[in-house]
């Protein structure tokens, strides 16, 4: 049976690992789902229909699987699903879902929320994530693996951010961010390559070399998307099968772009 301190509040209907410790002044609802090992410190709220998988660290005064803060919210069953080994601290606020998008809010696993960190409604977020104090995402964003954001950044609703991108903190993400650059500013503008987390996760110097090519072809001045994209389609002859996935990958995204791209 799951050790759950005597003055937190967990619905009978709730289903809790044997081994999930819930601190002090916790409240869990009906339709809430922990997985094996998660620790909720205390003055933790889990609501809503959520599913939090394994191993997670949930600290002091976090709202996870709170209602949209958005006004045609209706009470629909919607959804929040969190994955395995996240840490998410104090103050967070992760929200379930509407029907005006998929229904339901995911979480990857390998992620840490630092404290304030806000995610709202029908958020896809990925997995190896950092986000720092007081990051606000707004509703509907997609954030690709290895995301690394810094603190005070605010990302627009609808907004997509590419694998491995680095923003920084202060910055206002109105478009979308394409693979491995990094930007900063309000609005962000593109600022290179995030060369040193892409050499940290193995990218070879072959594969440096190719996006950084990619990257001057997109963003050499007076240069359309459309003719961008076929300049770097021109870079896939010769690459070994990892280069030739993340240039597709780059190019995909860019050309892709459903809002446009930071400029």
């Amino acid at each position: 049976m799951a050790n759950i301190h005597p003055s937190s509040i967990v619905d009978a209907r709730a289903q809790l690992a044997d081994d999930v410790v819930v601190g002090p002044f916790c409240i869990i609802g009906p339709e809430v789902v922990i997985g094996s090992g998660t620790v909720l410190n205390s003055h933790v709220t889990v609501s809503g229909r959520t599913r939090i998988g394994c191993r997670n660290r949930i600290f002091q005064n976090a709202a996870v699987g709170c209602e949209p803060q958005d006004k045609k919210y209706g009470g629909e069953d919607t959804a929040l699903e969190i994955g395995d080994d996240n840490v998410i601290r104090e103050n967070c606020t992760i929200s379930i879902g509407t029907v005006q998008d998929l229904g339901v809010t995911r979480i990857g696993s390998r992620n840490l929320f630092m404290a304030n960190v806000h995610i709202a409604h029908d958020c896809q977020v990925g997995n190896d994530i950092v986000i720092a104090n007081n990051v606000a995402i707004a509703g509907h964003v997609w954030i690709e693996d290895y995301v690394i954001l810094g603190g005070q950044a605010a990302v627009h609703q609808f907004c997509h951010l590419g694998r491995n991108a680095m923003v920084s903190g202060l910055a206002g993400i109105l478009r979308d961010v394409p693979p491995y650059v990094v930007c900063s500013g309000n609005p962000a503008s593109p600022h290179g390559l995030n060369l040193v987390g892409l050499r940290r996760h193995g990218f070879s110097q072959e594969c440096l070399f190719k996006l950084k090519s990619a990257y001057k072809a997109l963003y050499r001045e007076g240069n359309l998307i459309a003719d961008a994209g076929r300049e770097i389609e021109a870079l896939y002859e010769g690459c070994d099968e990892q280069t030739l996935a993340h240039l597709k990958h780059f190019h995909d995204f860019v050309v892709g772009s459903a809002r446009g791209i930071i400029r």
